[in-house]
């Protein structure tokens, strides 16, 4: 600890302003725990880190134990996402993103969102801003998915897993 020349530094003495809500923390957040993983398909879970209704976005981590598929889907706003473990990537595009990839979504992408067969779980973490609208085999919309559907889909899995659905309200600033 010698080079820890910062310890005899004073904290901010007032953390939060007025108003502000808490940070928050997870620790072991890229759990392998199903349990924290709510459906968002057969083969591809979310876990929540963090929901903002007032923006209609949502932070989580993305996990895949094989080969799995989220959806179709447009964004009408950006995303942004860090990759964990393991390999995934969009059936538009070239790159596959493996554990370390950063990936800018522009608004106004359509994309499949696809797991490869990988020897560790895809964990992705993703910054969602806007509603997903999901596209059938066509390109064709047939379909939304919000911050409030975010936000029932995790209630409803945690209270049915034994988490309880409360736990989703202590994600929201």
């Amino acid at each position: 600890m010698a080079n820890e020349f910062w310890r005899d530094l004073k904290p901010v003495a007032e953390v939060f302003r007025p108003g502000a809500a808490p940070e928050a923390y997870i620790h072991d957040a890229a759990t392998l725990d199903t349990r924290w993983y709510a459906p968002l398909s057969p083969t591809v879970g979310s876990r929540p880190l963090f929901i903002s209704p007032s923006q209609n976005r949502w932070c989580d981590i993305l996990m895949s134990t094989g080969a799995g598929l989220v959806n179709r889907h447009y964004h009408p706003q950006q995303v942004f996402a860090y990759t964990i473990s393991g390999k995934w990537g969009y059936l538009e595009h070239e790159w596959v993103a493996t554990k370390g990839d950063w990936i800018y979504e522009a608004p106004g992408e359509a994309h499949t969102l696809v797991a490869y067969e990988s020897d560790e779980p895809m964990m992705v973490t993703f910054n969602v801003t806007g509603p997903l609208i999901w596209l059938d085999e066509n390109g064709q919309q047939n379909g939304t998915f919000d911050v409030f559907d975010y936000i029932k889909l995790c209630r409803d899995h945690y209270d049915k897993v034994g988490i309880g659905a409360d736990y989703v309200d202590s994600l929201f600033r």
